[in-house]
């Protein structure tokens, strides 16, 4: 009975194999395992983790290299875009992402941030937003929400002062160099499916040539924002989202695009120097 009955069970849920089977740094409570674990999903689902190179930041995911079973680079602060892109231009048949924090991206690498964006980089970017600098010990980021208390803000953010938080996304939105942009979250199970399928579709589309993704995933940090994991999302679902609202900011292939450098053209239609074509098509006539 006991042989019939474990010939008829099945496995529902295990670790990915592309997350290494080691014990990570990360805080109890924290997202960033959430993300990590995610991503490693959707490496062996696409079936491209030997073909997937990997640029880790500096921050709290400062030692990724230690989780995910794809090859690793370790970048300075701030200059994992320009690292992946100097890999996906070496090897553009590999499957190339980054994965940063907000201070990582949005501070000192902002740079190199909307550089890669409006460069169009066939490259995948996954952005932890904790509206706060993990690893260092909770100071203000330039994602902190206006009257949000950290380190260097006890008084809480003065915008006059500090000015208004920077909302990366609607930000890249503005360049024509990106093919697709979205900002989840990891808060509930649902929540979770949604980053997956986002995440899934970044890669997916770096693998088709459809150009640069970004995926922003609105996260926590209940260490140094003093609070249990579950006060932590309850603040976020009241105070972030509110101000970084979930869903898609921009996807050309649903646009009707085959790709971003498609949709960049169509955008810039009106601008001569940009479309010489048309001045050799209409001398022709």
């Amino acid at each position: 009975m006991a042989e019939t009955e474990s010939k008829d069970m099945k496995v529902v849920y295990e670790r990915p194999h592309s997350l290494l089977p080691v014990v990570t740094n990360f805080c109890p409570g924290c997202p960033h395992g959430i993300v990590e674990r995610l991503i490693c999903e959707t490496m062996d689902e696409l079936g491209i983790e030997g073909e997937t190179i990997g640029v880790a930041p500096v921050g709290c995911a400062v030692i990724s290299y230690d989780f995910f079973g794809c090859d690793m680079i370790e970048a300075a602060h701030g200059r994992a875009p320009a690292v992946a892109t100097a890999v996906k231009r070496v090897h553009p048949d590999k499957v190339v992402f980054s994965y940063q924090g907000d201070g990582d991206l949005a501070s000192i690498g902002m740079a190199e941030t909307i550089h890669a964006a409006t460069r169009g980089e066939n490259i995948t970017v996954i952005f932890i937003n904790n509206a706060i600098y993990g690893m260092t010990g909770g100071q203000m980021a330039p994602t902190s929400l206006p009257n949000q208390v950290t380190q260097t803000s006890p008084y809480g953010r003065d915008v006059a002062t500090a000015g208004n938080p920077i909302r990366v996304s609607e930000l890249l939105n503005a360049l024509d160099g990106p093919a697709y942009i979205e900002r989840v979250t990891v808060d509930s199970p649902k929540n979770v499916r949604k980053a997956k399928k986002a995440i899934k579709k970044a890669f997916q589309n770096q693998i088709d040539g459809v150009g640069y993704s970004f995926i922003e995933v609105v996260s926590t940090c209940p260490t140094n924002w003093g609070m249990t994991p579950q006060a932590a999302f309850a603040w976020m679902r009241e105070n972030m989202l509110p101000y970084y609202p979930l869903g898609v900011v921009r996807d050309v292939v649903a646009d009707g695009f085959a790709n971003a450098a498609e949709a960049a053209a169509a955008r810039n239609a009106a601008c001569p120097i940009a479309h010489p074509e048309k001045a050799e098509e209409g001398e022709a006539k």
